[in-house]
């Protein structure tokens, strides 16, 4: 709820129901996850989260403000989980059939890290918004004992790859060994697609998920690709966030260093 640009975020509505609601419905359509968890933070401003997750059913842990590593680490712990699959809160078109793609690949592969997007120089392919991490929970344990960096404990998943170089043998996969040891494998899409924004971050953002979701009516089992149709349809849609500056990894809470 202490998104410094779009406060209270996670609970905006958009076509009748909190955003929150949205990102939950639709990964729980995803086949190979067994468990859906919210897992929010302990402070105060978030008893509204808590809340709407316990009146909706929805499976909920509190964790660390700052420390989301920390948060994403105790949630699997208590949940008894041997993949972990994150998927943020804020991006309310994300496509289950492309969560199960890097769930399927990661077992595939038996990678430790396994994912659609990575920070550059690494680049991506899919819409920002379709982001889907996954790692065994050994490596998340190693993560969490040995990181230290403001980045890695607030943006969870940078120590796994952090310095890898990636194969490009397999357009589709890419796959590495990091510095640290990490098996890491990078999921891409035949065409590049990696500029279109379909996160909410901002107020612009928010608008351009509202249109995308007024053009699918009643509905919100529509796919990535759908909405990739109706920007070749109506591509005046993405002017309406084409302004906003995505954040980096270099991009932390201050907040967080005063502790």
């Amino acid at each position: 709820m202490g998104s410094s640009r779009l406060p209270g975020k996670v609970l905006l509505d958009i076509a009748g129901q909190p955003m929150l609601a949205r990102v939950v419905t639709r990964v729980r359509r995803a086949s190979r996850l067994d468990d859906v968890q919210v897992a929010t933070t302990t402070d105060g401003s978030d008893d509204p989260v808590a809340g709407f997750c316990d009146s909706m059913g929805i499976a909920c842990t509190r964790g660390s403000l700052y420390d989301v590593l920390d948060r994403y680490y105790q949630a699997a712990r208590r949940a008894k989980a041997d993949v972990v699959v994150r998927i943020t809160a804020d991006c309310p078109v994300i496509d289950p059939a492309l969560i199960d793609d890097c769930v399927q690949a990661h077992l595939d592969g038996a990678y430790d890290f396994t994912c659609n997007r990575l920070p550059p120089p690494w680049g991506r392919t899919y819409p920002i918004g379709l982001d889907t991490e996954v790692c065994t929970f050994a490596a998340l344990e190693r993560a969490w004992k040995e990181a230290s960096e403001p980045q890695q404990r607030e943006h969870v998943m940078p120590y796994f790859y952090e310095g890898v170089e990636l194969l490009t043998e397999n357009p589709s996969l890419q796959t590495g060994l990091s510095p640290r040891g990490f098996k890491v494998a990078l999921l891409h899409h035949s065409e590049d697609y990696g500029a279109y924004r379909w996160t909410v971050d901002t107020a612009e953002d928010l608008e351009f998920i509202r249109q995308v979701y007024s053009r699918f009516p009643g509905r919100d089992d529509f796919s990535w690709l759908d909405v990739l149709d109706l920007m070749r349809r109506e591509p005046h849609l993405m002017q309406i966030n084409a302004g906003v500056r995505h954040k980096t990894l270099s991009d932390i809470d201050v907040r967080a260093l005063k502790k």
